[in-house]
């Protein structure tokens, strides 16, 4: 597929992703459409990975957004992968440049427990 031209661009979670395409895949069956290949390899991907709802990732994000040392790419992916350890977390800031502390680990941990389904 080629790409003419980009509109906008924004990061999103793997669970809005999963709605997005749930979407397009309703007004395609609804006006009769076939769906691709690709497309359905996308939502059998994301319908796999979605640890939550949309509306809890999106939440878990604005709400770890507030914490100092936190960019929103690390927010997505701790909304994506919902991690249940602190191990878990300092892999995700693995390739940053400063560590977290026990506190600051326990909190982020405190947050992503409030949104798991």
């Amino acid at each position: 597929m080629i790409v003419k031209e980009i509109i906008s661009e924004e990061i999103l979670t793997i669970s809005e992703v999963k709605e997005l395409l749930i979407d397009i895949i309703e007004e395609r069956n609804k006006a009769g459409e076939e769906i691709p290949y690709m497309l359905q390899k996308s939502f059998n991907h994301v319908n796999i990975f979605a640890k939550t709802s949309a509306k809890n990732s999106r939440d878990l994000v604005e709400k770890l957004i507030t914490l100092k040392k936190m960019k929103l790419e690390i927010a997505i992916k701790i909304a994506d992968i919902i991690p249940q350890s602190k191990d878990e977390l300092r892999t995700l800031y693995a390739k940053e440049r400063y560590t977290l502390t026990e506190q600051e680990l326990n909190n982020i941990l405190d947050i992503v427990a409030e949104y798991i389904d």
